[in-house]
């Protein structure tokens, strides 16, 4: 080899360290997961009376859902006079109309519920929030966003945890009311499926610090003040008190038999903007947070946890670097033989392929799935998480090097069923730019590289080469397809950086 071929491969192996390092810590997960998943928390009885309950449902250009969140949150069972709802609405269409006609009308049949318009945006949902609390009479807080149904029996299975005076959050399992919409959807729910089933409960039951998601959860009011209350300064506020809270020492707890069902986008532009917002508000926050986690007197466990939850996203640019050394290296390590290609391989098969198939298996099983359905998804799975990366990559730069960004929200749409039409309505994923493109072309560069090895007999390269390639290919071209002007009946919502 030469020297140059020598520091290629040096910096090959690097990056896929690294990454088998963060794939080795999902096996970490699932080995908490089941050393602790029978240490559920069992809340005492409360002394006194029951808690006075706040609602909180923060919406912004909602339309299509607002009408059914009120309902089932309306619904939900508890004293009525100990029960407020609060509606925030920061919509700027007719989703004003539809949700104060709504509202007045449970008001009607008794509910403690209000309307609250805000003309301006400033803070976005932490914004909202924090001016609802002002003016909520609850000792607790629950919040749901606008895709959710929450169950009637939500609050009666929530707050029990609260007579620990202790807890500060509950928060409770996201469903899927679109799983089987199509295949993009059914590889959103597993993904959730592992955070929530395994991350979450591994994380809350072993002692670590895990996090509120923003909805379907319940705060105690006094650990929000205590921690220093809503914060927009990152795009994952939840995240951000969260970690403020309880390095504060208010305890969470995570209870993943109660589900509450949401929708999941059904658009690859609505999915990758999302997903965006969350790579780049976790490294925000990680950013923010960390040096302090770091400095305090936590145990060296909760620390490290920390570290790589709040990390995580940082091996999406990893995943790009990879993308674009793995053919070369290939064709490389070719000419040194067979045998060096598979044992050099193996290594990373075993710590980064091997550990996110073991963690979804892990984590459909237990949610209720057949073997069928566990192996079904997998490959696509992970194809699709590749593909992502350079979309994440580029939300993971954008907050290493401070930088703001437009705040895209996330579209529901209310559709459920897979047989109805949804190309003609509003709140579409955003415009397609560049990215798409890029996406599509190093799924070309990679579709060489699985010529090269087939050509060649390399079969060991193959399984690796194809899930990247098919990653970048399917995530670039359904942007471009679904972003497309002709199939867009509308101007995408997107809204400048927070001016505060």
């Amino acid at each position: 080899m030469t020297t140059v071929e020598i520091c290629f491969l040096l910096v090959y192996f690097a990056v896929l360290a690294i990454l088998s390092l963060y794939g080795a810590h999902r096996y970490h997960m699932a080995y908490l997961y089941y050393r602790h998943k029978y240490n559920a928390p069992r809340p005492g009885p409360f002394v006194g009376p029951l808690p006075r309950v706040t609602i909180q449902l923060p919406i912004y250009n909602e339309m299509y859902v607002c009408e059914r969140l009120i309902d089932s949150v309306c619904a939900i069972e508890y004293p009525p006079e100990l029960l407020e709802i609060q509606l925030l609405d920061d919509s700027t269409d007719e989703t004003c109309h539809i949700a104060a006609a709504a509202v007045e009308r449970w008001r009607e049949r008794g509910r403690d519920i209000h309307y609250l318009h805000r003309a301006h945006r400033k803070g976005f949902k932490a914004g909202a929030l924090e001016e609802g609390l002002r003016s909520a009479k609850g000792e607790l807080i629950a919040v749901f966003d606008a895709d959710f149904v929450p169950a009637p029996d939500f609050l009666r299975r929530t707050v029990p945890q609260f007579a620990d005076a202790g807890v500060g959050m509950v928060q409770v399992r996201w469903g899927h009311l679109n799983r089987g919409f199509s295949v993009l959807t059914q590889a959103q729910s597993i993904m959730l499926d592992g955070h929530f089933v395994i991350e979450h409960t591994a994380r809350n039951r072993s002692g670590r610090f895990f996090n509120f998601n923003g909805t379907a959860g319940v705060w105690r009011r006094a650990a929000i003040v205590d921690a220093g209350g809503w914060a927009h300064d990152t795009l994952t506020e939840d995240l951000d008190l969260s970690y403020r809270a309880q390095l504060r020492g208010w305890r969470f707890v995570f209870l993943p038999e109660v589900v509450s069902p949401a929708e999941v986008p059904i658009e690859m532009n609505a999915f990758k903007s999302q997903q965006h917002r969350w790579a780049k508000g976790s490294i925000q926050t990680a950013k923010k947070l960390l040096p302090e986690i770091f400095r305090s007197d936590l145990p060296r466990t909760v620390k490290i946890e920390a570290f790589f939850h709040l990390t995580n996203n940082l091996a999406y640019l990893l995943m790009v670097v990879l993308s674009l050394l793995m053919p070369l290296a290939v064709e490389i390590r070719f000419r040194h033989g067979w045998y060096s290609v598979l044992l050099l391989d193996f290594p990373f098969f075993i710590a980064a392929t091997l550990s996110v198939c073991t963690f979804y298996v892990a984590s459909q099983r237990e949610v209720g799935m057949g073997w069928g359905q566990r192996l079904k998804y997998l490959p696509f799975l992970m194809s699709l998480g590749i593909g992502l990366s350079i979309n994440n990559a580029r939300a993971v730069l954008e907050a290493l090097l401070g930088l703001r960004s437009g705040f895209t929200r996330t579209p529901k749409l209310g559709v459920v069923e897979r047989k109805r039409r949804w190309s003609h309505l509003r709140y579409r994923g955003g415009w397609v730019g560049i990215q798409p493109f890029i996406e599509v072309g190093l799924g070309l560069y990679l579709s060489y590289a699985v010529w090269f090895v087939i050509d060649r007999g390399v079969w060991a390269s193959l399984p690796f080469l194809v899930l990247f390639q098919v990653g970048f290919l399917y995530v670039g071209l359904m942007s471009i397809f679904q972003g497309r002007r002709w199939f867009r009946r509308d101007v995408p919502e997107q809204i400048a950086a927070d001016p505060a």
